[in-house]
């Protein structure tokens, strides 16, 4: 892993950094005196920072990480909302929703670094990535119905993706708190890795990801996203579609002659 390039912050609690020349982004929740638990600010600021990554063509792999030793993120700010008329909860939808979509929404292949509680809105911002990886400390679940609501930043559509309905079903229902091992097994998350070892892991793996063509890399994760649950034959047309975009581009072009050259790929990219 090379040095880190640059920090912007936005807002008091998140910060992107980028490392790789460029082409690895961190997603930093740093709000550690709340375990980053979600707060009207934070949901803004989270939406306008993937607003941002999303738009930087230099871009190729994103990690979202925590500054919290304890926690990736406990979820909604159950104490804000205390506080919450009906209307005020209205009000906070859509910035709550801009903020898990924004994450989901990414162009690039995402990776959460997931280590101690990863509940609600927190395990939910790690099912918006495309890889999970946890350390041994990792407790993930989906207890809002245990608080009187269901989960709303996507657990409902996004768990069952990975783990099935019936699955998906007994986890949202039963509330329960799932530890790694476990989690791993019944594909909660995609990896384990020892305790403190999550950021590292993960960055490193978008590290590997990101020496890959810029093109290639978000057909690819288009072609998966848009052909999900679709039939096999609308499926092959977006992998068609996808596959079009890429063939004749200068990436695909790059790639074979350094192949053949048995170099190191220069890639042109957007």
């Amino acid at each position: 892993m090379s040095e880190q390039q640059y920090e912007q912050r936005h807002g008091e609690h998140v910060v992107v950094r980028t490392h790789e020349h460029g082409h690895v982004a961190e997603l930093v929740l740093d709000r550690p005196k709340a375990m980053n638990a979600v707060s009207t600010e934070m949901g803004r600021a989270i939406a306008e920072a993937t607003a941002a990554l999303a738009a930087d063509t230099a871009v190729r792999a994103v990690v979202l990480t925590s500054t919290n030793e304890r926690a990736f993120c406990v979820g909604a700010d159950l104490k804000e909302r205390n506080s919450f008329t009906d209307a005020d909860l209205a009000r906070q939808r859509p910035h709550a929703r801009a903020a898990y979509t924004g994450v989901l929404e990414l162009p690039v292949p995402a990776i959460a670094a997931v280590h101690g509680f990863a509940l609600g809105g927190g395990y939910e911002l790690a099912l918006s990535c495309d890889l999970i990886v946890a350390d041994e400390t990792a407790v993930v679940g989906l207890p809002e119905v245990s608080v009187g609501v269901i989960p709303g930043g996507g657990g409902t559509q996004l768990l069952p993706r990975r783990v099935g309905a019936a699955r998906a079903a007994e986890l949202i229902f039963s509330a329960r708190r799932v530890e790694a091992a476990e989690a791993r097994e019944l594909g909660l998350v995609d990896r384990v890795v020892p305790a403190g070892r999550d950021r590292e892991e993960a960055l490193a793996l978008a590290a590997r990801i990101a020496a890959h063509s810029p093109v290639g890399l978000r057909a690819a994760k288009r072609a998966l996203r848009v052909g999900h649950g679709l039939d096999l034959r609308a499926g092959l047309e977006v992998e068609d579609a996808a596959w079009r975009s890429v063939a004749f581009s200068a990436d695909r072009a790059e790639g074979v002659a350094a192949f053949n050259e048995k170099r190191t790929p220069d890639w042109p990219g957007l």
